[in-house]
């Protein structure tokens, strides 16, 4: 029998059309049509609602269609495709140059900084937390007269391009008036500190006067300056350029009648000893009746120096006092930091000289001066910023 002809009859007996199968047509739609059907949902929820959709987390609707208007915004070919369908300029955003904080305002397309609260008021925060206690709530005003202090932050600032100054480690002992700080990038100047007196737990605090070099003031409390300065701060030291001025012009006006009773000087190591090497700062300061270079002849043979060679830093020829007294006041002041090392000598037998300090030049120059003014004893080193600060 023919195959066709079977087939034929087959076909044609086909009572409940069982046999008529139709090609089926996919449901699934192409990425064109999604991107279609997506942008009409947006379309429509601002023809509903006449606003685009907001990052609105509580509204998981329309946060979802702020997301997809932002891709689309973001893809150029995306928003090309669905020119037409833009009938509410959806897509038509012209993309601003941003300059200043003026633009930023100017571009406030969604109005998120249309807001009549102040940077300080914390809607979500706890009534129970005291703000008041951490005293940034003492807020930043405009500093009227900031024109009399500017200068001078510029001047801090080009000291410390210069090296005149230094950014040290914040402590809490750096609390002298007219002392320079940062904090979180800004410099500011503690001015003033009013009715300072000691807290149940025994700390200093008080009333302060603040100047930021943005042209800002606070009277922020003490202890609060303290714990912003604790967590993201530096101190900055004095000029030292007019600590050694000052140092100098009290050395100055030598007369006939003056007395002269010996040196204080300064060296420094030319040691090849790794461990004494690694120390940045390491200074001997000492005191000689006769001339430093005759003192320091045989130095490599001496356990005092180190055993080995010395270079002077700095020498003073003292007038009218004891020598060995202020060299005993210097070691005295600077005694936490004084080199705890052990050399040997010649013969194998240990050392351990006491007459070797880790502090800039600048600083012990700095106490000399003190000690002659009688103004030590308000003052102490701090061996870990490297700097002298108030008791």
């Amino acid at each position: 029998m023919d195959k066709q002809k079977v087939l034929d009859a087959i076909f044609n007996d086909d009572e409940f059309d069982i046999l008529n199968v139709k090609p089926k047509v996919s449901s699934a739609k192409n990425e064109e049509e999604r991107l279609l059907a997506s942008f009409a949902e947006i379309n429509e929820f601002v023809s509903k609602n006449n606003k685009e959709p907001q990052a609105n987390p509580s509204n998981i609707a329309e946060f979802q269609l702020y997301s997809r208007l932002k891709k689309i915004r973001e893809n150029t070919e995306k928003t090309a495709l669905l020119e037409n369908q833009d009938v509410h300029g959806l897509l038509s955003i012209e993309k601003k140059e941003i300059n200043s904080l003026e633009d930023i305002f100017n571009d406030d397309t969604f109005d998120l900084l249309d807001d009549d609260t102040d940077l300080f008021d914390f809607k979500h925060t706890p009534k129970d937390y005291d703000r008041a206690a951490t005293d940034f709530v003492a807020r930043r005003k405009p500093c009227k007269d900031f024109h009399k202090y500017e200068p001078f932050f510029k001047q801090v600032q080009k000291d410390l391009v210069e090296g005149k100054r230094k950014i040290v480690e914040f402590n809490e002992n750096h609390q002298n008036e007219g002392r320079y700080f940062i904090h979180n990038g800004i410099l500011l100047l503690l001015e003033k500190t009013i009715d300072v007196k000691k807290d149940k737990f025994g700390k200093l605090d008080g009333r302060t006067k603040i100047i930021f070099e943005n042209g800002t003031e606070s009277n922020m409390k003490l202890r609060s300056l303290f714990k912003n300065l604790f967590t993201n701060g530096q101190s900055i030291t004095d000029d030292l350029t007019k600590v050694n001025e000052n140092f100098i012009e009290k050395f100055s006006n030598i007369t006939e009648e003056d007395e002269e009773a010996g040196f204080i000087y300064v060296l420094k190591s030319k040691t090849k000893d790794e461990r004494i090497l690694a120390i940045d700062n390491l200074f001997k300061i000492g005191y000689s009746k006769d001339t430093v270079e005759e003192r320091i002849k045989n130095a490599e043979k001496d356990p005092t120096y180190l055993m080995a060679q010395v270079r002077i830093i700095t020498t003073w020829k003292c007038y009218n006092m004891n020598p060995q007294k202020l060299e005993q006041l210097l070691h005295n002041f600077f005694g936490k930091a004084c080199l705890n090392i052990d050399v040997f000598d010649e013969n194998k037998k240990r050392h351990t000289p006491r007459e070797w300090f880790i502090a800039p030049i600048e600083v012990i120059e700095q106490a000399i001066e003190l000690i002659i003014s009688g103004e030590v004893v308000d003052y102490k080193y701090d061996e870990v910023s490297f700097v002298i600060v108030k008791r």
